[in-house]
């Protein structure tokens, strides 16, 4: 399966091209979110190229300190990254994190409401089902560079890896689960149940609360699908996805609970 098409001797590979929809479609959905709300929808553009460039280090910075397991069988470890600078900024050679990319996101929005006098929590909440969409269009990308793949199944929707793309010890093995498109099902669901909250309950919502739940609905997805993963990112003998996906989805559930035991204070601004 071809990865990209060349532009002379420049190559574009499908994955960009994939995660770029995924990022525009995002904030279209922020911006419409926005305006729902009576805000500043433009406020979206302005920052996206701040969130990109922070969701990018973001991303990198999470390969570079749990990079999989079959890379670090290679050799292509967190000390290989650090000492080899041109290898650490070629994301052209993949190794992207999406909770890395979550995280610089979220950073970069942050710095953007305190410099334009935003307040945070609303847009985080603006923000969340759209960086669920975004997540949801960017996995198809794995699709294209055969990754992101799970344990050998011969269930009617496996998907077929070709034998370069394999992992050690299972070049035997042809068909797999298409993790992928697990994760971007999922994915769908979140923003359509966080879309769907805002409507149907805003005056039980505090601001916040959107984002928060995503922080829960995300990581319970990604914990669950990572037993099904064959390429780990491990720290001290632990699935380093798992444990912060988990730790992540607990600390957020805790806030949502502790802050709903006072009454709701929604700024939401007369959306239709």
């Amino acid at each position: 399966m071809p990865d990209g098409f060349y532009i002379g001797s420049f190559k574009i590979y499908f994955y960009g091209i994939i995660v770029t929809t995924g990022v525009i479609l995002a904030a279209w959905l922020a911006s419409n979110e926005a305006r729902r709300r009576k805000l500043e929808s433009d406020k979206v553009w302005d920052a996206l190229v701040w969130l990109m460039v922070g969701g990018i280090i973001g991303a990198r910075l999470w390969h570079v300190f749990t990079p999989p397991k079959s890379m670090v069988e290679q050799g292509i470890t967190t000390g290989f990254y650090l000492t080899h600078p041109l290898d650490l900024i070629n994301i052209r050679n993949g190794g992207l994190g999406i909770p890395g990319a979550v995280i610089g996101g979220v950073l970069a929005l942050l710095w953007f409401c305190r410099k334009h006098r935003l307040e945070f929590a609303v847009w985080a909440d603006i923000a969340a089902p759209a960086i669920a969409l975004g997540q949801a269009v960017g996995r198809w990308g794995n699709f294209f560079n055969q990754e992101l793949y799970g344990a050998p199944t011969d269930l009617p929707w496996a998907i077929y890896i070709d034998p370069a793309r394999r992992l050690p010890g299972y070049s035997a093995e042809s068909y797999f689960h298409p993790l992928f498109l697990y994760e971007s099902i999922w994915n769908l669901a979140n923003m359509g149940f966080l879309l769907w909250l805002s409507r149907r309950h805003p005056q039980r919502l505090k601001n916040g609360d959107l984002f928060l739940l995503y922080l829960i609905i995300y990581p319970i997805g990604r914990f669950a699908l990572e037993f099904l993963r064959l390429d780990a990112s491990q720290i001290a003998g632990l699935n380093a996805n798992q444990v912060v996906m988990l730790l992540v989805a607990i600390v957020s559930a805790v806030i949502l609970l502790v802050r709903h035991r006072q009454p709701v204070v929604n700024n939401f601004a007369n959306p239709d």
